[in-house]
């Protein structure tokens, strides 16, 4: 079982993931991951990032703020005789993320290593508090640090897991455990390479750290547990009649993921679908909602999509060549290559045939980054005419429509685009793979809410 920031955000949603963490140890071998507190996350990298600029001042605050949030969950969580030796703990880990943070402060800068160090803090905190709570309460646990269990390679900030080396460590450290009757509290985010450097997962990291663990592990299932009731067919802030899907598959979770959902993340996911462990969504503010089931494979797909998702904050970027000389494909191919040079992801990729002009779109945090590589890449063609300038559009917003059932079913993309013409809300540009999976469109920013409610109406995806 994993459990989010929220799930983990106060003293009494603490109790909450206690309760339901020894209610399932009592029933079976169960191992759980936890997320820092709600925001702790930011405030460590805010800290950090104050010490990088030299404002002292504002790294005592934030370490003040960063000690006395613990110290007071800590206080409503542990009776009396344990709280001291509970409190003790916590003021080791905040002592090593003061002593780093202190470091950045005279170097004026931020180590990658020395920041996938520090910012694990937060899941070291939470799951100190959690086991020690637990075990007050008479449940026998351990708080495990995943960075003795999570083996990965060494690209800091955005690790990927050693799957063969995590399994053989995973069991050594958690299996002892658990034939121990003890139940495993593992810190979410983080992990280590094989010569014990810290590292972090990148983003989704907790829910990664427990689909690692899930799977080197032969887990039965997987519980995500977060603040919502299930994996919905679209955004309720926009579609108030979205539902709560029963089950959906892998790649329809992970495309609803990509594509701007807050779903797992799609690399989650991998270490799951080869064994086919299936992952439950789950709410912890509700639990007697039945949540979203995650499998290989569901008979609910039926003809038509299962959700629509949407994305803003992201940017249209538009190449095309001014002159022959320059062949279209080999610019697309070179562009790719930059966008996948500096790590970013490509949400959508949009041709035409005659002109060789292409757009693709990306997030809008990504941009800095892959502008300066499209630059230098294309410089010469850039510097000489043979390239127009990169064109850019930040006021778009992309959707997207995901299903499995939607493979070779006629006329489903004619109603789609014919419910957003019906808004009055122009497509600019359009992707569909090959599986036809997901069909993904690029719109006006003010026109992408209308356009997800008329997808949504028009495809009966409501309650």
């Amino acid at each position: 079982m994993k459990f989010g920031g929220t799930s983990m955000g106060s003293a009494e949603r603490i109790k909450t993931a206690a309760q339901l963490s020894a209610e399932q140890a009592g029933r079976r071998p169960t191992v759980v991951v936890v997320s820092a507190m709600s925001k702790i996350t930011d405030l460590l990298l805010e800290t950090m990032r104050r010490a990088e600029a030299g404002d002292r001042a504002g790294v005592e605050d934030d370490l003040k703020r960063l000690a006395e949030r613990h110290r007071v969950t800590c206080e409503e969580l542990m009776p009396e005789p344990q709280r001291l030796a509970t409190q003790q703990k916590l003021d080791s880990i905040l002592g090593e993320f003061e002593r780093i943070t202190r470091g950045i402060l005279m170097l004026g800068e931020r180590p990658p290593r020395s920041v996938d160090e520090a910012v694990a803090v937060g899941e070291r905190l939470s799951c100190q508090l959690i086991a020690d709570y637990l075990q007050s309460q008479g449940t026998s646990t351990v708080a495990v640090n995943a960075r003795d269990v999570v083996v990965t390679d060494a690209v800091f900030g955005n690790a990927s897991p050693l799957l063969d080396q995590t399994q053989e460590r995973a069991r050594a450290v958690l299996f002892p455990h658990l034939e121990a009757g003890r139940l495993p509290f593992v810190t979410g985010f983080n992990g280590a390479t094989l010569d014990g450097r810290p590292t972090t997962l990148g983003r989704g990291g907790s829910d990664f750290s427990a689909s690692i663990l899930a799977g080197v592990l032969d887990a039965e299932e997987l519980w995500i547990w977060t603040d919502v009731d299930g994996i919905l067919s679209a955004d309720p802030r926009l579609v108030p009649d979205a539902k709560v899907l029963r089950e959906i598959t892998y790649r329809e979770a992970a495309e609803l993921a990509y594509n701007g959902a807050k779903v797992l993340h799609p690399r989650t996911l991998a270490p799951l679908m080869e064994k086919g462990i299936p992952v439950w969504s789950k709410n912890s503010f509700d639990i007697a909602k039945p949540g979203t089931r995650i499998v290989p494979d569901t008979p609910e797909s039926g003809h038509r999509p299962r959700a629509v998702t949407s994305m803003i904050n992201v940017a249209l970027v538009s190449l095309e060549p001014a002159s022959a000389v320059l062949n279209g494909t080999r610019v697309m191919a070179r562009t790719v290559e930059a966008i996948s040079a500096v790590g970013a992801e490509l949400l959508a990729l949009s041709s035409s045939s005659y002109r060789q002009n292409f757009c693709f779109l990306i997030r809008q945090v990504e941009l800095p980054a892959v502008l300066e590589r499209l630059e230098d890449a294309f410089s010469l063609e850039l510097a000489h005419g043979y390239l127009h300038p990169i064109d850019i559009d930040l006021d778009v917003g992309l959707l997207a429509v995901v299903g499995e059932g939607m493979k070779g079913t006629p006329g489903l993309a004619g109603r789609i685009f014919t419910a957003i013409s019906r808004e009055s809300v122009n497509i600019m540009a359009i992707a569909q793979g090959s599986s036809e999976l997901t069909i993904a469109i690029v719109v006006r920013k003010d026109g992408l809410e209308k356009a997800v409610r008329a997808i949504h109406a028009e495809c009966g995806l409501g309650r």
